[in-house]
């Protein structure tokens, strides 16, 4: 392929001649297309200087190029990697990458969406603002989301930082999104760093920030962004207190948790629903006060609704009350029997049909972009061995921390000795003893697992976290937990 070069004195002086006089003015530079191939790329990509969505499609930008006679084209762009000066400045640029993998079109966008594959999304996105195309809001809104429920954390990076350089304005309402986004991939430092940048904020934004903190285990730090709200002068509504409920419920402190409530309804005038309820006794049961949720329902001055007993019975499994469980199961055959899944009615915890579903996401994986998938028991990775090494290895120094094995959550009739064996070779233990092997030092470690994590692998983690003094942040099923120092933001309750 044959590479066109420009003197850079030449694109200096079509760069400025077209920031100021609007492309007319070139009648005076002699045609070439040499100076058309430095007019166009400096049109495309330079979008601070020369502001390419003004520019990019006018009418006079179309002459112009009729007046050189040469049409715009990927030929036009030879090289994969091209500098976009961005700042006036050409000593200082910025790379904009670009993979021959993808075509980068609008059709090829939605169709990588529609597969969940976020990681041809990423570059399709890269390509279409090298080749100068436009994405719509809607495509953005979409490829948020998608990160999001994939807890992409990297792709939603990627999105975020293109929708800020090729977008513009960008609304509350947007940046909500990406405020919830982040929430999802598990990133709250993103997040509080996005939300301190908005240019303006709603109640969403604060109640994004808040349920953000919650989801994520960190109690604490919802808690204060809701001081921080009210220190502001500003007055929160119902679904607010709902956030900050659960963050009660997360640190254990139901005494400020019903602080809250009476003055949610004495200062505020927010008279309580069936949702705050439900919260409240969610509230109780993550502090473990099982009896105070259910005198809490008692003393409710109206019948307490199929949310609230569906709350306290899945709560009551997971403290492991299973009377008291399943006392409320019959309420809830009672009142709404399509409540109870096959798994609630057994005495299981029952999974919603969000939780269950399975999406084969395509991920660009920090470890050399690869996407690491383990098995229970699974011998398939080429560094099996280092990694079930590594793990016998940690055997020693886990009991003298005061690890003692659950094997009860092994269902296997074996004995006591390949129950243990059993319990080490979890996928999320080998996902967590690779990266160890693969990460840099002192990176936090960022796990996913399709199911809920068992009890002995959330010990084993908590340990892990201190031993290594690294922090792992593994999303199962149910929720984040974000283990560090030997402690859990879950505080043992999810």
């Amino acid at each position: 392929m044959k590479r066109y070069r420009c003197p850079l004195l030449l694109i200096r002086q079509l760069r400025f001649q077209y920031f100021d006089a609007r492309i007319s003015r070139y009648n005076v530079v002699k045609p070439c297309r040499e100076a058309n191939m430095a007019l166009t790329r400096i049109c495309v990509l330079d979008r601070h200087s020369l502001g390419v969505r003004q520019y990019s499609s006018s009418s006079a930008f179309q002459q112009q190029q009729q007046h050189f006679n040469v049409p715009y084209n990927d030929e036009m762009f030879p090289q994969q990697r091209m500098i976009a000066p961005t700042d006036g400045n050409f000593g200082r640029n910025d790379e904009i990458e670009v993979d021959d993998d993808v075509e980068g079109t609008l059709e090829e966008l939605d169709a990588v969406l529609k597969q969940w594959d976020l990681e041809s999304a990423v570059k399709c996105i890269k390509k279409l603002s090298w080749r100068g195309v436009g994405i719509d809001l809607p495509r953005y809104l979409a490829l948020i989301d998608a990160c999001g429920e994939a807890k992409a954390l990297e792709e939603a990076k990627a999105v975020h930082e293109h929708l800020l350089n090729f977008f513009s304005p960008i609304s509350t309402s947007v940046f909500n999104k990406i405020l919830e986004m982040y929430g999802k991939c598990g990133s709250m430092n993103d997040a509080y760093d996005t939300f301190n940048t908005m240019p303006e904020r709603n109640l969403t934004s604060w109640d994004n920030m808040i349920c953000g903190y919650t989801k994520n285990g960190l109690g604490e730090e919802a808690i204060d962004m809701f001081t921080t709200f009210k220190e502001k002068g500003l007055k929160p509504d119902g679904q607010m207190f709902c956030g900050v409920f659960d963050a009660c419920g997360v640190v254990g402190d139901v005494t400020e948790g019903m602080l809250h409530f009476d003055s949610m309804t004495k200062i505020y005038g927010i008279a309580p629903t069936m949702d705050h309820y439900a919260s409240i006794v969610r509230m109780f049961g993550s502090a473990g006060h099982l009896d105070g949720a259910l005198e809490f329902i008692e003393s409710l001055p109206v019948e307490p609704s199929v949310d609230v007993w569906v709350s306290l019975m899945n709560i009551s499994r997971i403290q492991g009350d299973l009377e008291l469980g399943d006392r409320c199961a019959q309420i809830v055959e009672q009142l709404d029997p399509s409540r109870l899944t096959v798994e609630s009615r057994t005495g299981l915890l029952s999974l919603k049909e969000s939780d269950s579903l399975k999406r084969k996401v395509k991920k660009a994986r920090p470890l050399d972009h690869k996407q690491h998938e383990y098995r229970a028991g699974d011998r398939s990775h080429p560094e099996h061995e280092k990694i079930y090494a590594l793990l016998r290895g940690f055997k020693e120094s886990m009991k003298e921390a005061g690890y003692v094995p659950e094997t009860r959550f092994v269902l296997h009739d074996i004995d006591q000795e390949e129950k243990e064996e059993a319990i080490m070779a979890h996928s999320e233990r080998l996902a967590c003893a690779y990266s160890l092997l693969s990460s840099s030092p002192r990176a936090a470690m960022r796990i996913m697992k399709n199911l809920r994590v068992c009890g002995d692998c959330h010990s084993v983690f908590k340990i892990i976290s201190k031993l290594v003094g690294r922090m792992i942040i593994m999303r199962d099923q149910k929720r984040f937990h974000h283990f560090k120092d030997g402690q859990c933001s879950c505080n043992d309750y999810w």
